[in-house]
C-alpha cells in the first residue's frame, strides 16, 4: 500500500474523513461503474487498521452523500447517480427535462384507451363523473431503465386521436401543442414519499415496500380550465426533486400552504 493510500494517524484530519476520501479514490482510480461492489465494513478495517466505528461513520456520510449503496445482506455498492427533476417548480414534462439534462427518454405505453371518468378524476378536470377522457399509462425508461409509472387523464374532446399517437420517444405536451392546439399555462404540482405496491414494484424494477416518490398534477390551459391530471410513481433510489426558490417582501397575509400535514 503506497503512502497515500493508508490513513495518516498523525494528520489533523478526522480518521473517518480520511477514509471516505481513500474510498473516493480507489472508485475514481478503478473506474468503478454504479452497481460495482465494494469492500465492506470487515474488509476497510483489516485493510486501513481502524475501528467499526470510523469505518461506519465514513460509509454513513458516504451514502448520505449519495457515493454508496449499502444492502442490507448484499453489501456495500457504488452508487447510481439519481437525476436532478425541476418537474414540481415549473410545468414541463419529464420529457424536456431529462433532455434537458442530457438524458434521454422512451416510453413504453402500456394502455391508451378512452374511459369514462371517475369522481376522483372528474373532480381533477373540471367534468361530470362518466364523461369520456383518455387514459394513458407509461412506463418511462431513463437511458433504458425503469424510473417512471405514469397515469395520466385528459377530457376525450381535446385531443381526439391521440389514443393513436405514438408516444415512445416524444413528449405528450408537444404533441397535444403541435397536433391539438392545447396548451398547458400553468398548473398545481405536489410530491409527497409513498412506498411501492407489488405491482409498481415490478413495473419500476425494485422491491414491494420500497420508497418512491409521488408526483401529483393539474395542468390548465389557455382557456382557464384543467386540461390534464397524472399520478407519476418515481423511483426513489433514482430521483430527486430540485426546486430553485426566492423569498419575495412579506405581503402581511398568509398565502397558500407550501407543506400540508395528512390527517
Amino acid at each position: 500500500m503506497q503512502a497515500g493510500d493508508r490513513i495518516d494517524r498523525g494528520s489533523p484530519l478526522p480518521m473517518y474523513y480520511q477514509l471516505k476520501q481513500l474510498i473516493v479514490q480507489d472508485i475514481e482510480r478503478s473506474r468503478r461503474q454504479p452497481g460495482d461492489r465494494l469492500l465492506g465494513d470487515h474488509e476497510l478495517c483489516n485493510k486501513y487498521d481502524v475501528s467499526r466505528t470510523v469505518v461506519r461513520q465514513a460509509l454513513t456520510d458516504l451514502e448520505n452523500e449519495g457515493v454508496i449503496e449499502r444492502v442490507k445482506g448484499r453489501g456495500t455498492f457504488v452508487a447510481h447517480a439519481k437525476t436532478a427533476e425541476g418537474l414540481v417548480q415549473s410545468l414541463t414534462g419529464l420529457f424536456e427535462d431529462v433532455a434537458a439534462r442530457g438524458g434521454h427518454l422512451r416510453s413504453e405505453v402500456r394502455r391508451a384507451e378512452v374511459l369514462p371518468a371517475d369522481a376522483a378524476v372528474a373532480a381533477d378536470l373540471e367534468i361530470d363523473p362518466g364523461e369520456p377522457v383518455i387514459h394513458l399509462e407509461r412506463l418511462r425508461f431513463v437511458d433504458d431503465e425503469p424510473w417512471v409509472w405514469t397515469v395520466t387523464h385528459l377530457p376525450a374532446g381535446l385531443a381526439p386521436g391521440l389514443v393513436d399517437e405514438d408516444l415512445t420517444d416524444r413528449s405528450l405536451y408537444q404533441v397535444l401543442e403541435a397536433s391539438y392546439g392545447v396548451r398547458l399555462v400553468r398548473g398545481v404540482r405536489s410530491v409527497e414519499a409513498a412506498v411501492a405496491s407489488a405491482a409498481q414494484a415490478r413495473l419500476l424494477g425494485i422491491r414491494r415496500g420500497d420508497p418512491v416518490l409521488a408526483l401529483r398534477s393539474i395542468s390548465l390551459g389557455e382557456s382557464g380550465r384543467p386540461v390534464e391530471s397524472f399520478l407519476a410513481l418515481h423511483r426513489g433510489d433514482r430521483s430527486r426533486f430540485q426546486v430553485e426558490l426566492t423569498r419575495g417582501a412579506a405581503s402581511g397575509r398568509a398565502g397558500t400552504p407550501l407543506v400540508l400535514v395528512k390527517p
